[in-house]
């Protein structure tokens, strides 16, 4: 891989799902805008968020292979359990996000990187697993496809689900910190028929924060896409 220049790192807090995607477009947009004047400078960028509230989130390929009134029946049977619902523009299938996830957004112009986009994919879970690790996790990996993400023992822990657009990606991965996983048992995560949802807090037996996870997550991104991460200016 090759070294790239810094990245800039957006810390969002706790948001809605809805804040954190409109901060991710405008990030995608500052670095379409560049590609057009022809580069210069560098807009890589990395989100990072905790959700306000649950919400479960469909990607491009829907929840099923259901028609859209089946689709229509499994959003209100979601949106009444108190969850928010949401179609977003990655890949996947139905999975949930709630207070107690580190979720990270890199937009980032794969071509500085050296990476073509299963490499991408690659990188995140070595990266989700070197961050597992780094808080104890000594066993954490990446499964063969289909099975994305990190595992333990085929427990969950981390979700990927991307998008990539002229070589520019979006969207992300998230990681169980001390998620309620009850949430996910509304649903198939990840549409994978009888895997279960873990988290760092349930498999290291005490809490784990989402602040105490993103330090350890950070420092493994900066090895991982050999970069620097600086404080960004979120994007107007």
């Amino acid at each position: 891989m090759r070294p790239a220049a810094a990245v800039g790192l957006l810390r969002l807090g706790r948001a809605s799902y809805g804040a954190s995607l409109a901060a991710q477009e405008r990030c995608v947009r500052r670095q379409l805008e560049k590609e057009g004047r022809g580069g210069g400078g560098s807009e890589d960028r990395l989100l990072l968020w905790e959700p306000a509230g649950p919400v479960y989130t469909v990607g491009l390929r829907g929840s099923g292979s259901g028609g859209a009134e089946e689709a229509a029946e499994e959003e209100r049977r979601l949106r009444a359990l108190g969850a928010g619902f949401e179609r977003a523009g990655r890949g996947g299938l139905c999975t949930f996000h709630g207070p107690g996830q580190l979720v990270a957004y890199p937009v980032l112009d794969l071509r500085r990187f050296g990476l073509p986009l299963r490499g991408y994919v690659a990188a995140l879970e070595r990266l989700a697993v070197a961050a597992c690790r780094r808080l104890g996790l000594r066993h954490a990996r990446a499964l063969p496809p289909p099975h994305t993400g990190v595992w333990l023992a085929g427990r969950k822990v981390c979700a990927i689900g991307i998008r990539c657009g002229r070589h520019i990606t979006s969207h992300g991965l998230a990681l169980n910190c001390c998620t309620d996983l009850t949430w996910f048992d509304h649903i198939v995560p990840c549409g994978l028929e009888g895997k279960k949802m873990t988290s760092l807090s349930q498999e290291l037996q005490r809490p784990v924060s989402v602040e105490e996870a993103t330090e350890p997550f950070l420092a493994a991104f900066q090895e991982v896409f050999q970069c620097t991460l600086t404080l960004a200016e979120e994007p107007i």
